[in-house]
């Protein structure tokens, strides 16, 4: 079995070695081969796969009348019979599932599940033809059951002054994201492509883990005048204030910017 974990919404699934993994758009898929992922859209994908999105829930408001949005819009949209929900928990992680009949002509089943867990939901589909229901309903089954969420993501690297950094983000100008800060030398930047609710989970599950206090979390979006996610942190003696701010993507993204107590030391500014 090979191990999957997400190192920004913090689950891990585990998968069979003769299934692949594909990640697009924020949508991580797992499948019997690579031709499930061939267009350019998962939802659109014709082959069996297993589909799960994060989506952030910064003030852990119920599931229950999302999940009813949701499942109404998908029968509408695809022209099926909904099914009634039932209640679906791996762990101390809990939520709905339901089976929605599809057209026969589609010859296709689809599952559906939601899961909340703290600040985080993940949402499951399971996609594929009648006539390998068999081969891949257990194995479908099997990844969802091994629904994880450890307390730290391994392989997280941290900045000089100890504040961990989502992959893939690089060090940036602070001023080519805020123009008119004052004191640049307090700060640091980073930029990247991840989403920013995806960012805000991240931050809030992996500063404890270096040894930061979190003060006060603002979550985006708000009901306060400011357009960006906001940390306040403090460890030993030193304090600063994190900033997620969005970008102008279809879907938000975020762009990472730090206000420390003291300036940063040249060679932190680079790092």
């Amino acid at each position: 079995m090979k191990t999957f974990q997400h190192p920004l919404w913090g689950f891990e699934l585990t998968y069979p070695d003769s299934w692949v993994h594909a990640s697009h758009e924020g949508i991580d898929g797992f499948a019997p081969d690579m031709t499930a992922f061939a267009a350019a859209d998962f939802d659109s994908a014709q082959a069996a796969h297993l589909l799960v999105r994060g989506e952030w829930n910064g003030y852990r408001e119920p599931i229950a009348p999302r999940w009813n949005q949701y499942i109404t819009k998908l029968s509408i949209m695809l022209g099926a019979k909904r099914l009634g929900s039932a209640p679906f928990r791996i762990g101390d992680a809990a939520g709905f599932e339901a089976e929605i009949q599809m057209p026969r002509k589609r010859q296709r089943r689809l599952w559906v599940g939601i899961l909340a867990r703290e600040t985080v939901i993940l949402h499951f589909t399971v996609s594929h033809a009648f006539d390998v229901r068999s081969e891949i309903e257990p194995i479908a089954t099997q990844i969802i059951a091994s629904l994880k969420f450890p307390p730290q993501t391994e392989g997280i690297r941290a900045n000089p002054r100890g504040i961990p950094l989502p992959p893939g983000y690089t060090v940036t100008d602070p001023l080519s994201l805020i123009p008119d800060i004052p004191a640049p030398e307090n700060w640091q930047a980073y930029t990247g492509g991840s989403d920013i609710g995806a960012l805000q989970a991240f931050y809030y599950r992996e500063l404890p883990n270096f040894g930061w206090e979190i003060l006060e979390f603002i979550p985006y979006p708000n009901q306060v005048e400011i357009n960006f996610a906001r940390l306040s942190i403090h460890r030993d003696g030193s304090s600063a204030t994190l900033g997620i701010l969005p970008t102008t993507h279809k879907q938000p993204r975020g762009d990472i910017v730090i206000q420390y107590d003291r300036p940063s030391p040249k060679s932190e500014q680079q790092a």
